[in-house]
């Protein structure tokens, strides 16, 4: 779908280069640069002219306006092709999609991402997978697919599986937001430049100043990020997220002393059930996995599930993002009521196209 309001005048991604950086801007900002199919397109064809340009020695992906990188992924498209009977839609971007984020964790070039303000679901998975990942004081990264009915895609579980301790399953259940800190400390992110830097680093990668290296230059703008929040919540996170299911993790948050403690189970006792089983069991599989790729193809497998099987999804971004009205009716609608063998079958599920033809 298209953003009618920042469609008017300049294409959805800026695509230049100077002085041998190549830079790429997603430009919905009234959108904050959310994700349509158009737009991976443009990016997956940009980036295949620039790695046979000798003129191009590395590229920049950051975003238009002030709000942030990107936002996620054009989840009110998705809604109305999974309502409509459309699931091989979905399948389509999904595929486009995660050729995408894979491709950029493999780019011959330095790649550099500005994770900037917000970055959530999509954006991560055209930043997080970079090279280089900067994040500011400014920078909000998160995978919230939970709060609709959904599971982390764009290979946010090979990330979150990769975090330290339990990390990856307290961020992948809640959707919690992670500021610089927790970005750079759960390995979302590599280093922190003040905002007010950015331009300068852009004009260095531009200009190819001595050191001539990307990671030199980032290096001479990077300042040492604060303590991280989630690191000194690790006691609690690491305790209650190890047991084996979503009721006995929502039952040792309850036991436990900490007040975030209780506020995390209350949060899981509002999100969708079958989400939350899911996202479980799909960062735990994520750990046994060889690389990126058998990520997102494990992931595609359970988004393609979701849209064909499971009226949570678009219940989800209809009470989330669409009425607004924060009142989901899950199905089922709590924890207890779920199947034994759900995840299993989601884990099981093989679209009709796969993801790597």
């Amino acid at each position: 779908m298209t953003d009618p309001v920042d469609a008017a005048s300049e294409p959805a991604v800026l695509a230049s280069t100077s002085g041998g950086l190549g830079r790429l801007t997603l430009n919905r900002p009234r959108a904050i640069n959310a994700l349509n199919l158009d737009m991976v397109r443009r990016l997956h064809e940009t980036l295949d002219a620039w790695e046979h340009d000798s003129d191009v020695d590395a590229v920049l992906l950051d975003g238009a306006g002030d709000r942030g990188l990107c936002a996620g992924g054009d989840v009110r498209g998705l809604a109305e092709q999974v309502t409509s009977g459309r699931p091989e839609d979905a399948a389509l971007f999904f595929r486009e999609e995660y050729a995408l984020n894979a491709r950029i964790a493999e780019y011959p070039k330095p790649f550099v991402a500005f994770a900037d303000g917000i970055t959530m679901g999509g954006g991560i998975g055209v930043a997080g997978h970079a090279r280089i990942r900067i994040v500011t004081e400014r920078s909000k990264l998160a995978m919230p697919e939970t709060r609709i009915g959904f599971t982390p895609d764009v290979g946010g579980s090979w990330l979150l599986a990769h975090a330290p301790g339990r990390l990856g399953e307290y961020l992948g259940l809640t959707g919690a937001v992670m500021d610089a800190s927790d970005a750079i400390y759960a390995g979302f992110a590599d280093h922190l430049v003040p905002h007010e830097n950015l331009d300068a680093l852009r004009d260095a990668l531009e200009t190819r100043a001595d050191p001539s290296t990307a990671t030199e230059l980032v290096l001479l703008f990077d300042e040492t990020a604060p303590p991280s929040p989630l690191e000194a919540a690790r006691a609690w996170i690491d305790d209650a997220f190890a047991a084996d299911t979503v009721a006995e993790i929502v039952e040792r948050l309850r036991a436990r002393p900490e007040p975030e403690a209780s506020a995390t189970a209350a949060l899981l006792g509002e999100l969708s059930p079958t989400g939350l089983a899911v996202t479980l069991a799909a960062v735990r599989s994520a750990r046994t996995l060889p690389g990126l790729r058998d990520a997102l193809a494990q992931e595609y497998g359970l988004v393609m599930w979701f849209a064909a099987t499971q009226p949570d999804l678009a219940e989800g971004i209809r009470a989330q993002v669409i009425d607004k009205d924060r009142s989901p009716r899950w199905q089922p609608a709590t924890i207890a009521d779920l199947p034994p063998d759900l995840a299993a079958s989601a884990l099981a599920h093989r679209p009709d196209v796969p993801l790597w033809g």
